[in-house]
């Protein structure tokens, strides 16, 4: 298959694109590359794709890597003329939004780029996959949908009216807007809701990044509503086998016949307490943490978990990485990337 992977340099969809590669699939990366955390770790993930920096610097202009079936474009979601002139060009047989405006907290001071990219960037994927025959749309969507939901595990039966951060409601937005094209259009759009992914080449503004990079520095790490939190830690390997063999199976091939529009949780299917998850940090570092006890963040919840028996039904998948071993992983490529 022809496969747009939007977001290609950012964690998930620089795996996504390197696994598609892998199995024989012709991949078109995507991404605007913005400075919310250091863009050279960007360049760095395209570079093992094949691209280098001054070629995936410049707008609009698709670089080819000479290694593999991977071309990469660096443009904005919200470009509403040249985005159509891609998939137009291109003829894309599956879409796979991983582009946003990431971060829950960043929300809070800087609502504008959530709706710019998270809102009207996904809107013109859903325009041009309604306008470009493309037979299948996947996109990441978050367990911060849930936002205060007090049941657990998180199902996707679940009502999530109550998004608590701004991070959160265009999320849900994108559900309802996929929703709404798949219903007027017969487009089959499948949504991801992704819970906390760790592991190498992961984001510098999430929790084992923050906490990994201050322990080598002998300097205090943020432990908010004083440890009282628990995750639904998935390594990074589990999530991009969903996401790829949700990628590669027919829609119609589900167990509801004919299902055009589902929502899918990822999660490992387990809460691990945040104080055990930075021990085991701390045992694979040989070092202590200095904890700086905080309270709780605006926009944050204290527990997640997924139930992940439709992932499971219908695709006879289920993450199972245990964070002993993840923790590891991260920590072995933390101490090599940065030497």
């Amino acid at each position: 298959m022809k496969v747009l992977v939007t977001g290609a340099a950012g964690f998930i969809g620089f795996y996504v694109s390197k696994v598609l590669l892998d199995k024989g699939h012709e991949v078109v990366g995507l991404d605007n590359i913005n400075d919310y955390y250091d863009v050279n770790l960007k360049y760095a993930r395209l570079q093992e794709l094949g691209i280098g920096k001054n070629e995936a610097s410049k707008f609009n202009n698709i670089c080819k890597s000479s290694s593999n079936h991977f071309r990469f474009i660096k443009m904005n979601l919200e470009d509403r003329l040249q985005l159509p002139k891609l998939f137009e060009a291109e003829a894309f047989d599956v879409v796979c939004n991983l582009a946003a405006q990431a971060g829950v907290r960043y929300s809070l001071e800087n609502p504008e780029t959530y709706v710019d990219s998270n809102m009207v960037g996904f809107l013109n994927i859903l325009e041009c996959c309604r306008h470009y025959d493309v037979k299948h749309l996947v996109y990441a969507s978050s367990s911060s949908v849930y936002g205060l939901n007090k049941k657990i595990p998180f199902s996707t039966d679940d009502a999530v009216d109550h998004p608590i951060s701004l991070y959160a409601a265009t999320k849900k937005s994108n559900e309802l807007m996929a929703y709404t094209y798949s219903h007027l259009f017969k487009i089959p759009t499948t949504g991801l809701r992704f819970f906390t992914v760790y592991g190498p080449w992961g984001r510098p503004d999430m929790a084992m990044f923050l906490f990994t990079d201050a322990i080598l520095k002998h300097k205090p790490i943020k432990v908010f509503n004083h440890g009282n939190m628990e995750r639904d830690f998935t390594y990074i390997d589990d999530i991009v086998e969903g996401v790829v063999r949700i990628i590669e199976k027919p829609t119609t091939e589900r167990t509801e016949k004919n299902a055009l529009y589902k929502l899918y949780n990822i999660g490992n299917n387990n809460s691990v307490k945040l104080l055990d998850f930075i021990k085991e940090i701390e045992a694979n570092l040989k070092m202590e943490a200095k904890k700086d006890m905080m309270p709780m963040q605006p926009g944050d919840v204290e527990r997640t978990w997924a139930n992940v028996d439709a992932l499971i039904k219908d695709y006879g998948y289920k993450p199972n990485t245990p964070i002993k071993e993840g923790v590891k992983h991260f920590i072995d490529w933390f101490k090599m990337y940065y030497n």
